[in-house]
């Protein structure tokens, strides 16, 4: 809840901008849209305010084009890579040749501020709620007050209205004194409500021109409209922008409505129409109910609904053109935003990954992993292919635990704290619960064994700010080190993907990040698990550890030949049993599978 809190906070910083950015699109082309444009607009705004409470990550444009071009990859892949489902269940055990100790710890209590900010949200949630319970208790009073309209004049001009709008749904209309202006209510049962004084007082033609307002906002689904409209007002009630963009969206329908019924109407009705609204604009008032739709509005909507009416000409084809062309290139400029909002999206726990110029093969391994959720991850770095099993849990970003050694290791390298000829940290006499830790250590006993406290006295002498340098330096995962200093890649702050895992081996095996050579061997001998004429297989394990249960298992490493290397990284989740042990047996089984490490 506090960290949802957080990350909507920050989509709403966008989605300022994003109003922004569409009332300036809006201007510019208001010669080239329609009024109908123009509002329909709006809607898009609203699917975007959607996208925070998303359960799954929107996808762009260019991530379905590229979805697309891969299926042909795919299918080639799974026809060449034929997987037996009982491999997966005898798959070869794993030697001893890496220990997968880990030490269990407590989760991290939620943040104080999204818990506050969290309240502060509901509370105002439910202060909204309660006026738009109240508004509904007033509208139901109106509807037990109101009679059906008795005047037969009025009745038949009505029919003619629903003849002339083809509208076959029988739309009851009442009459009412608690009204100052029509409105029609009613999202599966609509109904017309018209002030008593406008049928005593007004013409005929000025009732029709409302009444065939009102039948517009039934034809154009407006009630729906109002009721997504108030859904936003409620979940947004704290954020001005999205209470302008409402506003306007609302002037905007009328506009609309307006629009919808001069087509409908000779130009020589047109002058007429204005009229109506002018000798009416001083009775109009804004409606306190939430739910109806109808002629209302402020003086300064008014005068803009009379320019629209005095300047109204039917379009052209080629203003039609103009006008979907305009729509069209807005809709998309809005709709590239929708994974920047997504707070699955931006969630830093979600690497946000540009799959489009990635020669990529989606396979299914669910076989594999029986029972475990998780993902594998094949980077061929001759053919620049990748080969993705969940591409989901792929980019999901977890706790690397032991994994982030590795790094660690590299860090003391470079900082001088150890070295490729003398990695020898001593044993500071506590007793740690594996036999294996109570020893010195060198880089590579401490590798294999995974002994914490090697790693923890190499990041007490690179110090905060140090490491965190270091970590935005080689972009390792979300570069968050606010948890415990001594243990924040253990289910902690630091959280990285198995796709990143991959691309971080990659520039270690290539020195992308332009290391001195001679630690960035050091650091690959360290993680080398067995090594002959016919190739070399590297790999480290993670178990993340969780009150007692394993929850988060790791492995990752890359296999290396005369002329061909692939790196990997199989990440598996569980409430328990999900161990880096368990997750190499994933991983041999699947490598060896795929004909790349027996």
């Amino acid at each position: 809840m506090s960290s949802f809190m957080i990350r909507f906070l920050i989509c709403n910083i966008f989605i300022s901008g994003i109003v922004v950015i569409l009332l300036i699109a809006k201007s510019i082309l208001k010669n080239n849209l329609s009024s109908r444009m123009q509002y329909n607009l709006w809607f898009l705004l609203l699917g975007l305010l959607a996208v925070p409470f998303m359960p799954v990550q929107p996808v762009g444009f260019l991530q379905v084009f590229s979805w697309i071009g891969s299926l042909k990859n795919t299918s080639v892949s799974d026809a060449g890579m034929i997987m037996d489902d009982a491999a997966a269940h005898n798959a070869p055990g794993t030697a001893n040749w890496m220990n997968d100790f880990t030490l269990s710890i407590s989760m991290e209590t939620p943040s104080a501020a999204g818990l506050i900010l969290w309240g502060i949200w509901i509370a105002g949630i439910l202060a909204m709620v309660v006026l738009v319970v109240r508004s509904k208790v007033r509208l139901c009073t109106l509807k037990k007050s109101a009679l059906p309209v008795q005047n037969k004049e009025v009745r038949r001009l009505y029919r003619n209205c629903l003849d002339e709008m083809n509208i076959t749904k029988a739309i009851p209309v009442y009459s009412t004194a608690f009204l100052k202006s029509p409105i029609i209510v009613g999202l599966f049962k609509p109904c017309i409500y018209l002030p008593i004084h406008l049928i005593s007082n007004y013409n005929i033609m000025d009732i029709r021109y409302m009444l065939l307002h009102e039948l517009q906002h039934y034809r154009h689904k407006d009630a729906l409209a109002n009721h997504l409209m108030n859904l936003t007002g409620v979940l947004y009630w704290f954020n001005p922008f999205v209470w302008y963009a409402l506003r306007e969206m609302r002037n905007d329908r009328e506009v609309a409505c307006d629009t919808s019924v001069l087509k409908m109407l000779g130009e020589e009705f047109y002058e007429d129409y204005g009229n109506t609204l002018i000798n009416f604009a001083q009775k109009v008032s804004l409606t306190p109910f939430p739910f109806a739709t109808g002629l209302r509005g402020n003086m300064k909507q008014m005068k803009r609904r009379i320019i629209n009416i005095a300047t109204y000409e039917k379009p052209s084809v080629w203003k039609k053109v103009r006008g979907l062309t305009a729509f069209g290139t807005t809709a998309a400029l809005l709709m590239g935003f929708a994974p920047i909002l997504s707070t699955y999206a931006a969630d830093s726990n979600r690497y946000q990954w540009s799959t489009s110029f990635e020669n990529i093969s989606y396979t299914d391994l669910s076989s594999y992993f029986d029972g475990y959720e998780g993902s594998f991850v094949l980077y061929d770095l001759e053919s620049n292919a990748w080969t993705i099993y969940d591409i989901e849990r792929a980019t999901m970003r977890v706790s690397p635990n032991s994994t982030y050694k590795i790094y660690d290791a590299l860090f003391g390298l470079e900082d001088g704290i150890i070295t490729p000829e003398n990695s020898f940290i001593a044993w500071d006499k506590k007793e740690y619960p594996f036999e294996a830790w109570n020893a010195d250590q060198s880089l590579q006993s401490a590798m294999h064994s995974s002994v914490n406290w090697y790693f923890q006295t190499i990041n007490e002498q690179l110090g905060v700010s140090a490491a965190n340098s270091y970590i935005q330096e080689i972009g390792y995962g979300n570069e968050n080190i606010s948890g415990n200093f001594s243990s924040y890649w253990m289910e902690s702050s630091l959280k990285i993907s198995p796709v990143e895992q991959v691309s971080l081996l990659t520039k270690l095996y290539n020195n992308s990040f332009y290391f001195t050579p001679e630690n960035i061997n050091a650091v690959k001998d360290s993680i080398c698990i067995s090594s002959s004429e016919n190739g070399a297989f590297y790999g480290k394990t993670g178990t993340g550890r969780v009150n007692g249960q394993d929850v988060n298992g790791w492995f990752i490493g890359y296999v290396e030949s005369s002329n061909h290397t692939c790196f990997f990284a199989t990440n598996i989740q569980n409430a328990q049993d999900a161990t880096g042990s368990k997750a190499s047996e994933i991983s041999l089984s699947i490598l060896s599978d795929m004909n790349i490490w027996k």
